[in-house]
């Protein structure tokens, strides 16, 4: 769990949301946030697109056919976003919850074990490359921003989608299987449902203790000029 204190927290379900835009608003909220800004985790999918980290290098594109392959500011290698993911970006102030980034990427990754603990499902973390697998297939990928004591982008939890795009790539670089929640599920659960359990795990990790949903939208500026108190 995050260090003590008391942190608020807003959560957003955006739903679809196109790539660009949300990039460009998790820039903007960065850009303007200060030592109370109230942290913000985001739940949406995106429509299928490729993402090149910083330290993306051509090699790991195979064959992209129609969908676009974007620049994105976090760290690591190209992966692939579509319908069917869940992915859940953290704008959190690491250094208000005394985390560090080791400490951060453990959260998250046990954060997503337990998750999928709960439908059965065990996965593991591996020190040498983050994020969580079932097996040798990895099924939720991890990429951060660190700036200023803060983090953005986040995490994806492949859950129920089309996995063929998944063929384009050599994901996050590391020449690996990828996998699915529906590939180890009679019949997987609601995107929503995952949804909430995995936001149960990270708000207890942590440590917020009051959480209000703020609105289902991507914010270009923050809408609570006074995070110190959020409304519940």
């Amino acid at each position: 769990m995050a260090g003590p204190g008391v942190h608020p927290l807003c959560v957003r379900h955006l739903g679809l949301c196109a790539y660009a835009p949300a990039q460009q608003a998790m820039q903007a909220f960065s850009a303007q946030r200060t030592a109370t800004t109230t942290d913000e985790i985001w739940l949406l999918e995106h429509p299928p697109v490729y993402t090149q980290g910083r330290a993306g290098r051509a090699e790991h594109l195979f064959n992209a056919g129609s969908i676009p392959v974007l620049p994105s500011e976090r760290g690591g290698q190209i992966t692939y976003h579509g319908p069917g993911q869940l992915v859940c970006y953290l704008l959190l102030d690491i250094q208000r919850l005394s985390l560090g980034v080791r400490g951060l990427v453990s959260l998250i990754e046990a954060a997503l074990i337990a998750t999928l603990a709960a439908w059965g499902i065990p996965a593991t973390a591996r020190r040498d490359a983050p994020g969580v697998y079932v097996g040798q297939a990895k099924i939720a990928a991890l990429g951060l921003r660190i700036r200023r004591g803060c983090c953005s982008h986040g995490l994806s939890l492949n859950v129920n989608m089309d996995m063929a795009p998944w063929a384009g790539i050599n994901a996050c670089g590391l020449g690996v299987a990828v996998t699915q929640m529906a590939e180890h599920l009679d019949r997987p659960p609601p995107l929503s449902e995952i949804a909430a359990a995995l936001l149960a795990q990270l708000v207890q990790r942590l440590g917020y203790t009051a959480v209000r949903t703020g609105a289902a939208r991507l914010p270009l500026h923050s809408d609570h000029p006074n995070p110190s108190d959020p409304k519940p």
